[in-house]
């Protein structure tokens, strides 16, 4: 393995991620249980003509992926490696109510074209002109993270970056459903914060969040990508175990760790998995949580990242990410660990360079 930097981000979220002159103490909790990203001025990026035909999370990816290389001063990336849990989700309700409407008859395949999980890596391509090696990976809440290890794959063949991100977008009928099987929390639990809920589900949201990887460093770089790994599922008394191993695969000890982030939604079905690791082995370190800015959705972690990489750039922790009181002098090693509903467990090292 060698060496991999993060030298661009970009961020479309349900905070005012693209605007730059807001950072993330400016960022308030989500107090909704089901929140629509903060549109950007698409016309900024994307040709008129072309924006009525995009769905949200084609202009989502777009202006994130732009965002990104122009920071890292890449023009044409070497890669794009996109993971999304769901894919184009109002494109996929707008082809299925045709189909009923219809009877089967008479359908035009556009909505389904567009509704297919690629369909945000493949219009990036197309905007930038770009024809090289493409792929999109569908895992569910660990999609962002096995697009990072085909990035990092791609970094040791030899590419000079690659374009890295995970986009989702909501659909009023797809969340419905979930609200029918308690997966979205109500919203009158949320007065007092995620963290005070105590209730059943999460905050539903959406967002796209791009990052540009290359095997050099330069004056922009945010921070060095160590390693990741998923698990698709663990007991809940290995997390701990699975946690000290990647750590010691890396040569850390816990007590090196900085900061620690986690993908804390307060679902009081799930986060006990966060809660045991943060009174015991996390329990001298400074723990981060993200998803009461974001909201939850399968490729969430990837704001976690981008929060991860201001934290690491600016030096700093703000105080509306804290978990816990505990400081520190400077920002070194930072873990990110993300679960969703018991499953799709992953862990991420990143440090300063």
């Amino acid at each position: 393995m060698g060496k991999y930097f993060i030298n661009g981000i970009g961020c479309v979220s349900a905070q005012d991620t693209t605007n730059s002159e807001k950072d993330l103490f400016n960022f308030k909790e989500l107090k909704e249980n089901k929140v629509s990203a903060c549109k950007p001025n698409y016309k900024d990026f994307i040709p008129p003509a072309m924006i009525r035909r995009m769905s949200a999370g084609i202009k989502m990816g777009v202006v994130a992926s732009s965002l990104a290389l122009k920071e890292a001063n890449v023009k044409i990336p070497s890669a794009i490696v996109t993971g999304s849990g769901m894919g184009c989700l109002n494109d996929s309700e707008k082809f299925l109510r045709n189909i009923i409407d219809n009877d089967e008859q008479f359908l035009t395949p556009t909505a389904f074209i567009q509704s297919t999980h690629n369909t945000v890596g493949a219009q990036i391509a197309l905007g930038l002109g770009c024809k090289a090696y493409n792929v999109t990976y569908v895992h569910d809440a660990t999609s962002f993270e096995t697009s990072i290890i085909d990035a990092i794959l791609k970094l040791d063949e030899e590419e000079q970056n690659v374009l890295v991100g995970g986009v989702d977008e909501l659909a009023n009928h797809t969340v419905e459903l979930h609200k029918l099987i308690g997966h979205v929390k109500e919203e009158n639990t949320l007065e007092k914060g995620i963290l005070n809920s105590n209730s059943k589900g999460a905050v539903y949201s959406e967002g796209a969040q791009f990052f540009v990887l290359e095997n050099r460093k330069t004056e922009n770089s945010y921070a060095e990508l160590v390693d990741v790994i998923t698990y698709d599922a663990i007991l809940e008394e290995e997390v701990t175990s699975k946690l000290e191993a990647f750590l010691l695969a890396n040569n850390l000890k816990t007590s090196e760790i900085d900061a620690v982030i986690l993908g804390v939604n307060g679902d009081v079905e799930f986060d006990g998995i966060y809660q045991k690791l943060q009174d015991t082995i996390l329990k001298e370190i400074p723990q981060v949580y993200y998803k009461h800015l974001s909201g939850e959705y399968n490729t969430a972690s990837a704001f976690g990242m981008w929060t991860a990489c201001k934290m690491i750039k600016n030096q700093i922790i703000p105080e509306n990410l804290r978990l816990n009181s505990v400081e520190v002098n400077s920002i070194k090693n930072v873990l990110l660990y993300n679960q969703y509903r018991g499953k799709n467990h992953s862990f991420v090292l990143l440090k300063s360079c």
